[in-house]
């Protein structure tokens, strides 16, 4: 009976028999909540571990990508340079060909003068 008044009331014995404010079962659930709330933080804070390694990996694999694409540019610029260098190396030896031909047909006209 005096239970019923001070539940009433809104106070209430633990399993101690201390008064409480609290209904036990609303005090049992919070401290539940209170654990799985523990719970959900520790997992959060596992995730962005998780996360923040992912993307330390994602961002040195994108600057090693960036280093090769800087590479096979260079290595291209590289090609074109030494392409235009044998195109001009061509078109002096093609001149030096031309040169030749023409003392060669001088000297054969001089020889078939003489």
């Amino acid at each position: 009976m005096a239970k019923d008044i001070l539940g009433e009331a809104g106070l209430h014995f633990d399993e101690l028999n201390k008064l409480r404010v609290l209904d036990p079962e609303v005090t049992q659930q919070t401290i539940e909540l209170k654990e799985e709330c523990k719970d959900f933080v520790d997992k959060i804070g596992q995730f962005q571990k998780i996360v923040g390694g992912l993307i330390e990996l994602v961002d040195q694999l994108a600057k090693e990508a960036e280093n090769e694409k800087m590479k096979a540019i260079g290595a291209r610029n590289l090609l074109k340079s030494i392409a235009k260098q044998r195109e001009a190396q061509q078109q002096q030896l093609q001149a030096l060909i031309a040169e030749k031909k023409m003392q060669l047909e001088r000297n054969e006209l001089k020889i078939s003068l003489l």
